[in-house]
């Protein structure tokens, strides 16, 4: 699981890199300002949770089931979260209205929430005499 939490970090951020400077530089001609900066919003939060599930991967202070767990949450989240944004921050250049799909964003962002509580409630259980 640790292999597959890693790669798949590693795959989101080479994404966010590259959507990063795609909408830098082809997509700054025809999006206005404000749906870059909702695009770019997208980027940042697909990158904090690739670097989150990088941390994952590498941590030993996270037992696997919960590795398991936090995988899936922050996998979709961001693939809903980020992955809407992206869509939306479009819609005008599409032939598509992506406006109807505008409610996954909330539920993205939720399963991102949720995500970063149970980290928090699996550090609490930790025994203090565990960590190194």
């Amino acid at each position: 699981m640790r292999k597959k939490i890693l790669v798949t970090g590693a795959i989101l951020g080479c994404l966010a890199v590259i959507l990063g400077a795609f909408g830098a530089h082809a997509l700054k001609k025809i999006l206005t300002v404000d749906q870059i900066a909702s695009f770019e919003t997208g980027v940042r939060y697909q990158m904090y949770h690739a670097l989150l599930l990088l941390f994952i991967g590498v941590t030993p202070y996270i037992p696997s089931k919960m590795q398991k767990l936090l995988f899936v949450f922050i996998l979709w989240g961001t693939i809903l979260f980020s992955g809407s944004i992206y869509l939306l921050a479009t819609n005008n250049s599409t032939s598509f209205d992506f406006t109807t799909i505008g409610f996954i964003t909330p539920i993205g962002g939720t399963l991102l929430i949720v995500a970063w509580i149970l980290m928090i409630v699996s550090f609490f259980r930790l025994k203090s005499d565990k960590i190194t």
